[in-house]
């Protein structure tokens, strides 16, 4: 999930060039996100922070709650120690920020979230 269409296009890209990776649905705003992760119950979903009509942490929330295995990712270009205890709290189990390297750390992320390890 991320409001930018540019973003969500070089994500998807990038995730599809590592094996095993399958972009199963995208979203623009927090709320369409959450409808569609319930609908599709993918493995992963990334999430920003910054989005319309419900932010990450509010979808997490409610992501979670239904649907607690999922292991959520917030892409985020607000990264914080505080964002990082709210994003935990909220089920979320990695944050990455959107600096350089990002793509490289979020694809980390995954990994480490699909072999469990996170």
């Amino acid at each position: 999930m991320d409001d930018n269409p540019h973003v969500r296009n070089a994500l998807r890209v990038c995730l599809q060039m590592n094996q095993g990776h399958e972009v199963c649905g995208e979203a623009e705003n927090g709320h369409d996100g959450m409808e569609l992760a319930k609908r599709l119950k993918p493995d992963i979903v990334l999430l920003d922070y910054a989005m319309p009509n419900m932010n990450g942490l509010e979808a997490a929330r409610l992501i979670s709650a239904s649907m607690p295995q999922c292991g959520m990712i917030l892409f985020t270009m607000f990264a914080s120690d505080e964002l990082c205890t709210l994003a935990q709290a909220a089920g979320v189990r990695a944050v990455v920020s959107k600096d350089v390297g990002g793509v490289h750390a979020l694809v980390e992320a995954i990994e480490r979230i699909t072999r469990g390890a996170a």
